[in-house]
């Protein structure tokens, strides 16, 4: 299987290319700040990572995009992208959701003695906010437990079931450098005090894992129809919510 994943969701840009040689799987990857250098850099990225493996991109077996949730023009970037590779190529669009490939970098990485459990992706939605989802892995093996959502970092709560009462709650994405104390601020409620923190980006190398089993699925799709998933219809605060906010944080500063 042949496989281009890339994802610009976050300040940061990934690219991992897969090839079958000689019936072994290969892997080229590369990663650079993104942001708003990626719409300029990530086709140029692209390209070199492909000539490195010496893959012509009609020999894909498909094209897998990060879709979010994450930054608007990211998405926006990131989804032109491939569908404008995939209509030149004539294959077809693999959308993988950003938050489950927090989840599997950070399985992958952390977790490799973990046959199973749930963990919390998380990715910094900035105005205050995090992009959030709860999913269920087994081995390799993912389940999503419900769709992504926003949250404060103090309103962050764990997923309430029975099975869970006696595994830790594992938390894994990009907020606790900025959020660390706010996730924090509720333990009484939602014991992240003891939940077990990872810090994990969604990378390619980890939507190349993802695609074998979303591939088997059937959620390929052509690229007229490859999407980004926009979980906040708001981009922006206004100069009163800013103003607001600040006296907020001034207010609760001097307390």
């Amino acid at each position: 299987m042949n496989l281009l994943a890339f994802d610009t969701s976050t300040d940061g840009m990934s690219i991992a290319v897969a090839r079958t040689v000689d019936g072994a799987l290969q892997t080229w990857q590369h990663s650079a700040p993104g942001g708003s250098l990626a719409s300029a850099a990530l086709i140029p990225a692209i390209l070199d990572l492909m000539r490195q493996a010496s893959l012509p991109l009609q020999d894909l077996s498909a094209i897998c995009f990060g879709s979010g949730p994450g930054s608007f023009t990211g998405l926006r970037t990131a989804c032109s992208v491939a569908q404008g590779l995939a209509f030149g190529a004539q294959v077809p669009v693999l959308a993988v959701d950003s938050l489950l490939a927090v989840a599997e970098e950070a399985r992958h990485t952390q977790l490799a003695g973990m046959p199973h459990g749930v963990l919390t992706a998380l990715l910094d939605a900035r105005m205050d906010e995090m992009y959030a989802c709860d999913f269920a892995f087994d081995h390799v093996q993912w389940s999503r437990l419900q769709t992504p959502y926003l949250v404060r970092p103090e309103s962050l709560v764990r997923l309430q079931h029975e099975s869970l009462s006696d595994v830790p709650w594992l938390i894994a994405g990009n907020v606790f450098t900025v959020y660390a104390q706010r996730v924090a601020a509720h333990a009484p409620l939602a014991d992240t005090a003891g939940a077990i923190q990872i810090a994990a980006l969604p990378t390619a190398t980890a939507m190349l894992r993802l695609a074998p089993q979303l591939l088997a699925a059937g959620f390929a799709t052509s690229a007229e129809h490859a999407l980004p998933v926009y979980v906040r219809d708001k981009v922006a605060q206004t100069t009163a919510e800013r103003a607001a906010l600040k006296a907020a944080a001034l207010a609760a500063a001097m307390l």
